[in-house]
């Protein structure tokens, strides 16, 4: 199992997403992120849960009010699954592009009007 997979899991969820995007600049308490979503406040509980269980949020303590933040570290094991794709997905990437940019200069000087030459009619001095 990849370090990405726990990570990956819980971001698959849309309304984690949400979540995640709510807590990303600013700590909020339960009760005001379960106000934006049409699910139960236990459900909301749950998916902080699993968000804090991938090590994408933290939970923090203001009393009897349990806070929730973004962890920008968590999504590192992500980043470090993709970048394994990325040097050659990017080089794939940019081969097709040229090839397909080629394709069509090719088909385009092929199918241009070519221009005949047309001589000029000289005019008739008086």
């Amino acid at each position: 199992m990849s370090a990405a997979d726990p990570v990956l899991r819980a971001l698959a969820e849309p309304n984690r997403r949400a979540i995640l995007e709510l807590v990303r600049d600013e700590p909020r308490p339960v009760g005001e992120i379960a106000a934006h979503f049409s699910i139960t406040p236990q459900a909301v509980s749950q998916h902080l849960r699993v968000l804090r269980d991938a090590g994408l949020v933290d939970e923090q303590r203001d009393g009897t009010r349990h806070l929730f933040v973004v962890r920008p570290e968590g999504f590192e094991p992500v980043r470090e699954f993709l970048e394994a794709f990325w040097g050659s997905g990017l080089a794939r990437l940019k081969r097709a592009a040229e090839t397909a940019h080629q394709r069509d200069q090719a088909t385009k000087a092929k199918h241009a009007p070519t221009k005949k030459h047309t001589p000029t009619k000289r005019r008739r001095r008086g």
